[in-house]
């Protein structure tokens, strides 16, 4: 059977700066066994499949599939999935919004602009403090050897995923910070996070806020080109400390650079407290998947 079938890069205002997704328009007779062989057959961070909503208000219903499991939330899928459907022309946002149903609930998506210039942002679930460690704390003595430490304290936070968070002192020593990946893996393994998300202030002169690396822990081991759901649980964590960047509630996020990427992040935290996490995307590949 013939499925239109895209791959997008996320949080890109170019092809291949960003974080790449495989997006399944077509998804009728797809079980789960079917889409997670097509999502390991990618071997893309996550693929997506849109299906007609269930819940009231929302526009689509999304599951996503790293190539091991299925994944409850995660925002540049979301982003690029909201993409993908404005663009096949499938669905269009109600005042400005789109409604994505999925296991994280029905969660809108803010659409502005036209063409390239567009971008998408999605509130993601609030995140909470799990824990805050202090420069002691055993759990974090392998992981943050070697990392000069900035102002804020690490923390645990979870935003529909766990991330341990860290500031470095400044943005040239968090860019050439070498991980210990076996740290980060136990770690990740045994408070049943993602792994370590490390962040800077920019220097001057940048035109971004923040620099930011994801090293996840388990069950694989990688840096994550662009991350949504780690920036929006970082951008959490920065409003509960009174320490957003930029103005307003919102900023700019560089990610990815040291693995050979150049994403950029824009947060934004409302006056309620959500924060939104989002930005530009490009189609890179419209086609059939015979599957």
């Amino acid at each position: 059977m013939d499925r239109r079938y895209l791959i997008v890069d996320v949080f890109a205002d170019r092809p291949g700066a960003g974080n790449p997704l495989a997006v399944v328009l077509d998804t009728d007779g797809l079980d789960e066994e079917a889409m997670q062989a097509i999502a390991r057959w990618t071997r893309l961070p996550e693929t997506t499949f849109v299906f007609a909503p269930t819940q009231p208000g929302a526009s689509y219903r999304i599951r996503m599939f790293s190539p091991r499991r299925e994944v409850p939330f995660a925002g540049h899928p979301s982003v690029g999935t909201a993409h993908a459907v404005l663009e096949a022309g499938l669905y269009a946002p109600r005042e400005g919004l789109l409604w994505q149903e999925g296991l994280a609930g029905v969660l809108p998506l803010s659409v502005d602009g036209e063409g390239d210039a567009r971008t998408i942002a999605v509130r993601t679930p609030k995140a909470r403090v799990i824990d805050v460690a202090d420069e002691h704390d055993a759990r974090l003595r392998d992981v943050l050897r070697g990392l000069p430490r900035g102002a804020l304290p690490v923390a645990l936070m979870d935003g529909g995923r766990r991330w341990w968070l860290a500031e470095m002192r400044d943005e040239a020593a968090l860019r050439t910070a070498n991980p210990d990946w076996d740290a980060i893996a136990a770690l990740a393994e045994a408070t049943s996070s993602m792994g370590l998300c490390a962040f800077a202030r920019a220097e001057p002169g940048r035109d971004y806020d923040l620099a930011v690396r994801a090293f996840v822990g388990a069950p694989a081991r990688f840096e994550d080109a662009a991350s949504g759901a780690a920036n929006a649980t970082l951008a959490a964590w920065l409003r509960h400390n009174d320490a957003l960047p930029g103005r307003d509630g919102r900023y700019v996020v560089s990610q990815g650079r040291e693995v050979g990427f150049d994403a950029r992040l824009r947060l934004r935290v409302d006056e309620d407290g959500f924060v939104w996490s989002g930005g530009q995307v490009r189609t890179v590949v419209r086609g059939m998947m015979d599957w």
